[in-house]
């Protein structure tokens, strides 16, 4: 799997989690300590996600970093 798709793969599962709590972008982003444009351009896989946001992202969902490597 390429570095594209495993972007895009963790942007999904972002999302997913995101919209499964009905979450605003604007109350992730703000919980995080991220702007929104960038948490929506992580989710949407635009750019590559350093370990130390997704790790905060990973503890705000309650998820372990594994989640968003598992097939």
């Amino acid at each position: 799997m390429g570095i594209r798709k495993i972007q895009n793969e963790i942007g999904r599962r972002l999302k997913n989690l995101r919209l499964e709590q009905n979450f605003s972008q604007e109350f992730v982003s703000a919980e995080v300590k991220i702007s929104r444009d960038h948490l929506s351009n992580l989710e949407n896989g635009k750019y590559p996600i350093n370990i130390k946001t997704l790790y905060k992202l990973a503890e705000f969902y309650n998820v372990g970093l594994k989640h968003f490597f598992d097939d």
